[in-house]
């Protein structure tokens, strides 16, 4: 019987993180848990591609856009179940068993978030999106997302759109649960623009995006 997962992580210039998130994953390969690994690349200029393919990958691209990367990328995959994961996010060790206990309930999951940085500021904003995610039922792209691909296909997957792609998607599940696991997520953009200045304004685009604002507009905000 092959293996239930098909893996899908969208990148662009991910060269850097690239490694330490593949190699998270061969303890899923190990546990037979693995059937495909699918990178969607959006015009990487660096060694991201290199480094996909030299990790046996399945290399789809497509313009840069989030959304539409990994809408190409669910499209090329094969196994019963999903897990997709951004190109920062390093799975914490014994992630396979949590998950391979997990796919009998048929059920949605994302991980617990942590930061790689410590203090009170990375724990505080961790703790504020496991929370999120048990009450709303609204973890982000950097949890990472195990989905049935059956249900995936079932609510219309990936919308091909720059940013909240992911919010997007898990609006449509019902279910989701928490994993005991957690996914280990880049600190930088915090510790760029500092974290009580990034929370907030990951929040306000949040609650702009529910209100109904157009994604293009608020991923030009965003960078900026």
């Amino acid at each position: 019987m092959p293996a239930p997962i098909s893996i899908v992580i969208p990148t662009l210039n991910a060269g850097d993180s690239l490694p330490a998130t593949l190699g998270a994953l061969m303890e899923g390969l190990h546990a037979g848990l693995i059937r495909e690994l699918i990178v969607s690349d959006g015009g990487s200029t660096d060694q991201t591609v290199e480094i996909a393919d030299e990790a046996g990958a399945e290399i789809v691209t497509g313009p840069p856009s989030r959304g539409g990367q990994l809408a190409q990328g669910c499209a090329a995959a094969k196994g019963e179940w999903l897990l997709v994961l951004h190109a920062d996010t390093v799975l914490q060790e014994g992630w396979s068993k949590s998950v391979g206990d997990h796919l009998s309930t048929g059920a949605p999951a994302a991980f617990r978030l942590s930061f790689r940085a410590s203090g009170f500021a990375p724990a505080w904003v961790a703790g504020w999106a496991n929370l999120r995610s048990r009450l709303f039922g609204l973890p982000y792209g950097d949890q990472g997302l195990l989905i049935p691909r059956a249900m995936y296909q079932k609510v219309g997957g990936y919308r091909d759109q720059p940013l909240m792609e992911d919010v997007a998607l898990v609006r449509r599940l019902r279910g989701i649960t928490l994993l005991p696991s957690r996914a280990f997520t880049s600190a930088d953009r915090y510790q760029r623009a500092g974290w009580l200045r990034r929370g907030a304004r990951n929040l306000w685009t949040l609650t702009r995006y529910f209100l109904g604002a157009d994604p293009e507009r608020l991923a030009q905000a965003y960078r900026r």
